[in-house]
């Protein structure tokens, strides 16, 4: 199987996850920003193959499968890292898995009828609202700004993330009655 140049950016993506990891856990002088710094350039790939997927007209079925699951690893990873550092609350990120949880168990319940619950824009919206909260969560660790602003985003991330989850939800029995039975 070859990998297209966006599937290769998506890869990378999820690579670079145990890296941030490392950085956030590994305590040394400005280890903070440098796990911010490849989060956020790990989370800006995610912009990069998905233009490039769509300009070579080239979306593959591994890059749809692992692109949305890039994302939420890397995400959650780096706010997990967080909360231990003691910088955003358990609670938010514990309702953001929640979430996740649940509509990906949508999504398979979908696959296995036959429908593809393709990616919403609240759903888009609701990804980078949750990479913007880890950023800015990122540099309260390092010092640059307050914990009460990595707070106050994480708190919208919170929040598009339940109303992208109820608008999943809300067009879901639609879409599943319109599966066709085997």
């Amino acid at each position: 199987m070859t990998l297209t140049a966006a599937d290769q950016l998506t890869v990378a993506r999820a690579a670079s996850v145990p890296l941030v990891v490392v950085l956030y856990a590994w305590s040394f002088s400005g280890h903070n920003y440098w796990a911010t710094a490849v989060f956020c350039v790990a989370m800006t790939t995610d912009w990069f193959d998905g233009r490039l997927a769509r300009r070579q007209g080239r979306t593959s079925s591994v890059g749809s499968l692992l692109d949305p699951i890039a994302d939420k690893v890397l995400v959650l990873a780096a706010l997990v890292m967080l909360v231990g550092q003691g910088v955003v609350p358990a609670w938010m990120v514990a309702a953001i898995v929640v979430r996740e949880v649940l509509i990906t168990g949508l999504r398979q319940a979908a696959v296995e009828r036959g429908v593809v619950l393709a990616a919403r824009d609240l759903g888009k919206l609701k990804t980078w609202a949750q990479a913007v909260a880890a950023a800015v969560g990122g540099f309260a660790a390092a010092g640059a700004w307050t914990h009460r602003a990595a707070w106050w985003t994480l708190l919208v991330a919170v929040v598009l993330t339940w109303l992208s989850g109820l608008d999943y939800a809300r067009s879901a029995p639609r879409l599943l009655s319109r599966a066709q039975p085997e």
